[in-house]
């Protein structure tokens, strides 16, 4: 029979009498070389990490540091088929077996969880804090929903913290390293009385930055961050105990939200089939960049195929291209007016309290809330443009009205912006952030009978709110001095070139060149985005174990959700005129001309889910021979991820559905872990088979974040190992193989909207800057019709054909043009007559691989200690560890630039400790080898010019650690 027991007090028992993870042991020094492994609370009750049927990489706070898991980014270096990188918008990706968070959505939930003792926390900073004070990091791999609050279909992390113990321990660390490295962490823990003790823990880190902003001649991407906690651990009587807990954190430094811009030119075109292409034309030729590999992506962006560019140019501020440069091939340095600017916050209010029925029955509440804020400040492009701003001032005052209005305006071709102060060299700046609030309640009632039957039941409500829209650190605003600058010049003209005046953005008249002090989020001269987002979820969950016999455990899991979600219809504002705002409050919810409620008619787009999901399976424990332990299971489980609703449109625009679907997996799954030779050795293995339905994957139209639901399949093996051949040595690895296929699928990858054919041509349109496609041979004939000087095509002309100012005028059958034939999103040929532009024709994509899904990662680690001699009581250990991930693709269309090369990290230690005092000293070094790796990639809008924003993973970092132990 399967060993089951209720969970134990959090104050009292105190930690387990294991010391290191399943990963990297402690030594037990016995004859036998057997060596202790961590006890998990995976299935909500106490077990070895080797009698759990779960695949499960598990740390105890020792290992963390020993395998220098500093905080959640590196634990993809210790757990197969796992892969972490941050993302363009303030959140990060966090993938196991491929299943994450592609899309870019405020009401889009996690493909894996992150708990914090249990508790589901939707906004964490799991990619800014470090860990410290630590019980264990469980990670598990495969869908869950059946034991755990929120269910997700990749995975969870749960982070479990030290509670308190009734006896004094106090712990102190300080470590030093380059970067002028500096961090602390304490923990003080005292019993108050027989019941209840009390635990104190902070840690603090301030680092110089890692790359250098060449304009200013400062070092950035630094950290400047802390975090404390206090809990409050109490066990009145035998049945009763719990704790509450409070942990704040806090990082306000120049730490980079998104790194270097990476382009391959798109030069203006000269001429097309032999047509000369007028300078007025050549403007809409440009798309920014164009298809290339990262590694061939050293230019700087065109900049008449942005937006800001492009309207500046409109704007007589610019002729051409600001940027005609090669880009810096230093991936750590970039050029920025200023720095950037990270501030982040949390806190956490938890409460558990655990009360025995029975003997044998549980009743365990746990209450959480969570409130957090994070925003960011960038420039943009991070690169410095070359050009200055046309300077009209040489023409005599009369002479030109046009000028005199410029020179007004524009004094020395110097533009001023309230947000981004005055110069005459373009400047784009983006501002990203959210700020939330969750509530949570979760009750569950658990059995630990001697008898064959157990279960485990629970219920869980989560209230969470995101984006204020009155305050201007939240939703995303991109902002452009030529932006600002074709404002002032409209309202100039009284309002004539976008149908009245636009309000710009000063609300406190200065400081000129303040960001955050001149920004309230009412102006029209920028981009602006918020999804005010509320979430209610209720659900049901449960698991039934039944033994067999005392070898044969059947678990049945179940589950019902009921997700609610609303958003608020606030339509993305950009030179949108003050009289053409209904209620005048860019701010205020807009209801949806001819919507139903539920569809925005209100002004709040609904959305609600209901489902049942689930597990079923067994685990066996044969009795072999050559085996200490073998425990065998096979699962099938069905996950879920909730649907939501899609990033704001223009107002009136319906370029994309307003909400995406929910994604299921039908997983299927056997495992074995084995304990061999005496206990000296440790094989864990895990096959598994995924049925992925309505994978949620985002593609920008329209500078908007549009989500999309495909269908895929991911099959892999997991192999974890862990061997004490002598009592002193250890060997440990793990490798992870991974095949991830989507279905067949249509989409057009705006890289290549001509999907590689002659007779199509892609343009810029000149109102909206996305760009079109159009028949190659209408093209032809309206460059033909201006180099003839046909009266009504004069140059410039061909800004009419992305905007469809020559479809259904009969000039096909004037000039011979034909129909155009094309595959669209859905995969069906669709013809249009030859005038009529298209956004592309879509690609088939089935066949390709998921997004950041390495095929192959592994990992391997040894480490050798050497015993104290002569009862100095001083040990020594030596510890290093490799790391190798494969090749991975950053979209979809897994082309030639969206590769991401493969990379490897190697870490290493000594350490010298001596147990009778307490007392430690490392030197550590991590990323020895200074591999610099691009672990993700994101592919911007086509208003952007189609640049590419890089992350990189941390640089060579080494030093010297001491603590001490009480």
């Amino acid at each position: 029979m399967r060993v089951t027991q209720r969970v134990n007090s959090v104050l009292l028992m105190g930690a387990s009498a294991v010391a290191m993870s399943a990963v990297s042991p402690a030594l037990a020094q016995d004859t036998e070389r057997k060596f202790e492994t961590i006890v998990v609370t995976t299935e909500k009750r106490e077990a070895s990490i080797q009698d759990v049927p779960i695949a499960v990489s598990a740390f105890d706070e020792a290992s963390l540091e020993r395998l220098q898991l500093t905080g959640g980014p590196d634990l993809t270096r210790a757990i197969p088929n796992v892969t972490f990188t941050k993302s363009n918008f303030t959140g990060t990706n966090f993938k196991i077996r491929g299943i994450g968070s592609d899309l870019v959505a405020q009401s889009g939930d996690a493909g894996v969880g992150v708990h914090i003792n249990g508790v589901p926390v939707t906004a964490n900073r799991l990619f800014e804090a470090e860990f410290y004070d630590l019980e264990r990091v469980e990670v598990l791999r495969g869908p869950q929903g059946t034991l755990y609050g929120r269910n997700a279909t990749g995975g969870v992390v749960n982070i479990i913290t030290a509670k308190p113990i009734p006896e004094f321990e106090a712990f102190a660390e300080g470590k030093f390293g380059n970067y002028n490295t500096f961090r602390g962490e304490g923990m003080i823990n005292v019993p108050l009385n027989d019941m209840f003790a009390v635990r104190l823990a902070g840690a603090y880190l301030t680092r110089d930055g890692y790359a250098d902003n060449v304009v200013l001649g400062s070092d950035i991407d630094g950290r400047d961050l802390f975090s404390v906690r206090a809990t409050l651990g109490f066990e009145p009587t035998e049945k009763l105990r719990g704790y509450v807990s409070v942990e704040h954190f806090k990082e306000d430094d120049n730490r980079q939200r998104i790194g270097k811009q990476l382009c391959a030119k798109d030069p203006f075109e000269t001429s097309f089939n032999g047509i000369a292409i007028d300078p007025a034309d050549q403007i809409y030729t440009s798309l920014g960049c164009q298809e290339a590999p990262l590694s061939q992506s050293f230019d700087r962006v065109n900049s008449a195929g942005t937006l800001g560019g492009g309207l500046g140019i409109a704007a007589g501020l610019l002729s051409g291209d600001a940027n005609p440069l090669l880009l810096n091939r230093n991936f750590r340095e970039i050029e920025s007016a200023i720095d950037p600017v990270y501030v982040a916050d949390q806190t956490l209010y938890t409460a558990e309290i655990s009360y025995d029925l029975y003997d044998d029955i549980t009743l365990t509440y746990v209450g959480a809330f969570n409130e957090t804020s994070i925003y960011s400040v960038e420039d943009y492009n991070k690169l410095s443009s070359s050009v200055p701003f046309n300077d009209l001032s040489g023409i005599p005052a009369g002479l030109d009205p046009t000028a005199d209005l410029y020179n007004a305006l524009f004094p020395g071709g110097f533009v001023t912006d309230p947000q981004l102060g005055t110069t005459n060299f373009l400047r784009t700046f983006d501002v990203s952030g959210d700020v939330t609030e969750q509530t949570s309640h979760e009750l569950r009632l658990q059995s630990s009978s001697d008898g064959p039957f157990n279960w485990n039941i629970g219920a869980i409500y989560v209230d969470y709110e995101a984006v204020q829209p009155q305050d201007p650190t939240n939703g995303y605003y991109v902002l452009s001095n030529t932006l600002t600058g074709l404002t002032q010049f409209n309202n100039a003209i009284g309002g004539g070139l976008f149908g009245g005046v636009v309000p710009i953005d000063d609300p406190n008249g200065g400081p000129q060149g303040s960001v955050l002090a001149n920004l309230d989020g009412t102006g029209g001269n920028y981009f602006r985005s918020l999804s005010p987002y509320r979430l209610e979820s209720f659900a049901l969950f449960g698991e039934g174990y039944f033994d067999v016999s005392d070898n044969l455990t059947i678990t049945v899991g179940l589950r019902y959700t009921d997700d609610k979600k609303e958003q608020d219809v606030i339509p993305t504002f950009l030179f949108t005129p003050a009289a053409a705002i209904p209620g005048g409050d860019p701010l205020a919810p807009q209801p949806i001309v001819g919507a139903s409620d539920a569809d925005g008619g209100d002004g709040v787009l609904d959305a609600g889910f209901q489902e049942w999901t689930g597990r079923v399976g067994f685990d066996y424990t044969p009795d072999f021979s050559f085996s200490d332990d073998t425990l065998i299971y096979a699962f099938y489980s069905r996950g879920y991820k909730g649907g939501g609703i899609n990033p704001p449109q223009p107002a009136g625009a319906q370029a994309f559905p307003q909400k995406f679907d929910p994604e299921f997996i039908d997983s299927y799954e056997i495992g074995t872990k084995n304990t061999l030779l005496n206990g000296a050795l440790q094989l864990n293995a895990t096959g598994f088979y995924y049925d992925y339905e309505g994978y949620q994957i985002t593609q920008i139209i329209n500078r908007t974040s549009a989500n999309f639901n495909i269908d895929a399949e991911i099959k892999g093996l997991e192999f974890e190992w862990i061997w004490n051949p002598a009592s002193t040595l250890v060997i440990s690895g793990n490798l992870g193989l991974l095949d991830t296929e989507i279905k067949d699928a249509y989409a057009i990858d705006v890289l290549d909207r001509t999907n590689g054919r002659d007779d199509l041509v892609v343009l810029k349109n000149a109102v909206s800057y996305a760009n079109c496609t159009v028949s190659a041979q209408a093209y032809a004939t309206v460059l033909g019709l201006i180099a003839a000087g046909t009266p009504g095509f004069d140059p410039g002309a061909t800004a009419g054909l992305c905007t469809g100012a020559f479809a259904g005028q009969g000039l096909e059958a004037a000039f011979g043009v034909g129909d155009v034939s094309f595959v669209d999103s859905e995969g069906n040929v669709q013809t249009v007559a030859g005038f009529t532009p298209i956004d592309g024709e879509a690609k088939n994509i089935g066949g390709n691989a998921i997004p950041f899904s390495p095929d192959t990662t592994f990992n391997i680690g040894a480490e050798y200690t050497f015993e104290a001699v002569n009862d100095t009581g001083w040990n020594v250990v030596l510890r290093g560890d490799y790391y190798y991930q494969t090749e991975t693709f950053s979209r979809v269309w897994n082309t030639p630039h969206d590769q991401l090369d493969s990379w490897d990290n190697l870490n290493i230690a000594v350490e010298f400790y001596n147990d009778q005092n307490g007392l430690a000293v490392e030197l550590f070094g991590k990323n020895v080898l200074d591999e610099e790796a691009i672990t993700g990639a994101y592919l911007t809008d086509d208003s952007s010019g189609l640049f590419t924003n890089i992350f990189l993973n941390e640089p060579q970092l080494y030093g010297i650690s001491v603590s001490k132990r009480w």
